[in-house]
């Protein structure tokens, strides 16, 4: 196996890490979250705007991660 190749691989390997890291994350995020509310009813709304806030952060970071995976595979 070349250079390339398993550059390639390992991208898709990482690529597919990065999609699967992001969802664990904002599953957390959302199950805390939802603990949170229902031990502080009255917060509600902070709660659910943090929660926005930290998946949109791992959101991100996973797709920045996805598309540096892309561009090592595309690459020549």
């Amino acid at each position: 196996m070349d250079l390339t190749t398993l550059s390639h691989a390992i991208a898709v390997i990482g690529a597919g890490l990065a999609a699967a890291g992001g969802g664990i994350g904002i599953g957390l995020v959302g199950a805390k979250a939802l603990e949170a509310i229902a031990r502080q009813p009255e917060e509600k709304k902070d709660i659910r705007t943090n929660m926005f806030v930290m998946a949109a952060l791992i959101e991100g970071l996973a797709f920045f991660s996805a598309i540096i995976a892309l561009l090592v595979i595309f690459s020549k």
